[in-house]
């Protein structure tokens, strides 16, 4: 069943969302050769508690951190642990805080140091498939709308869009309906409506598109050992357009102060 949201409720996400959005920020200034991801989850938990939510990640299925933590061939949910950060290296980091019962989700993938050319333009070319499956996120458009133009985006410049995995709703639960893939037809699905609030992830390939789990039950990574990166935000659809909910002041897309209302947007920064 897809639920939408009241403007109480939107608003109790969008703190949630600035609880991700600061942990996210400071983890991506974190990032750094040397760094093992344990680091990085230590800093997480510490941070969404000292704000005042709670790991929304931790104990979901058994899962035991805070973040996901995926390096380089990892699309999504690698778990934190004793790996050490390489100069070179790709590193998305996932986050969710859960905060007076909502629920927000976020991720990036950020360079760890200096990175190859093709590294840094499957990022970018990432980041802006974000952005306009955002874009899609307007009263009377349809869900398949946000896949399509995803996918568009990503096989135009010649990457693989994971089909295994997928955006979802999101809001008192981490996964609610309707899920949200990153391919599609356009004009497909359900009508969007103001108080649907989705978190858009999508997850790019440099090569196949084909992912397998690892041995540990969660990591997933491509099935070529090419590269991935993945970006998310909880995004509500508005009676203006789309609200980004776990909006950061650093590092984002140029094109996010579109979604940005005018009190916030001294603060939003590329």
């Amino acid at each position: 069943m897809v639920t939408l949201k009241s403007a109480r409720e939107i608003e109790t996400m969008r703190r949630s969302g600035k609880i991700t959005a600061k942990v996210l920020t400071d983890l991506m200034k974190a990032v750094r050769p040397g760094i093992t991801t344990r680091d990085l989850d230590e800093m997480a938990e510490r941070g969404i508690r000292e704000l005042g939510g709670i790991p929304t990640f931790k104990g979901y299925h058994g899962y035991t951190a805070s973040i996901c933590a995926s390096v380089n061939d990892e699309v999504v949910h690698g778990i934190p642990g004793d790996r050490v950060l390489r100069e070179g290296d790709l590193l998305s980091l996932d986050i969710g805080t859960t905060f007076e019962g909502y629920v927000s989700d976020s991720a990036v993938t950020v360079p760890v140091g200096a990175i190859a050319q093709n590294a840094q333009r499957l990022l970018d070319v990432t980041q802006e498939c974000l952005m306009v499956g955002i874009a899609q996120m307007q009263k009377g458009n349809r869900l398949g709308d946000i896949g399509a133009a995803v996918q568009a985006h990503a096989e135009s410049h010649g990457y693989g869009v994971v089909r295994e995995l997928v955006g979802h709703g999101v809001g008192r639960a981490m996964h609610e309906e309707p899920q949200v893939p990153n391919y599609g037809k356009a004009g497909t699905g359900i009508e969007l409506r103001p108080g649907l609030v989705l978190a858009i992830e999508p997850m790019i390939t440099e090569g196949g598109y084909a992912v397998e789990i690892l041995k540990d039950g969660w990591t997933v990574v491509t099935e070529d050992g090419k590269l991935a990166a993945h970006f998310e935000h909880t995004i509500a659809v508005t009676e203006t357009g789309p609200k980004i909910l776990t909006l950061r002041s650093f590092g984002e897309h140029p094109d996010v102060v579109k979604y940005t209302p005018e009190a916030e947007r001294s603060g939003v920064s590329a």
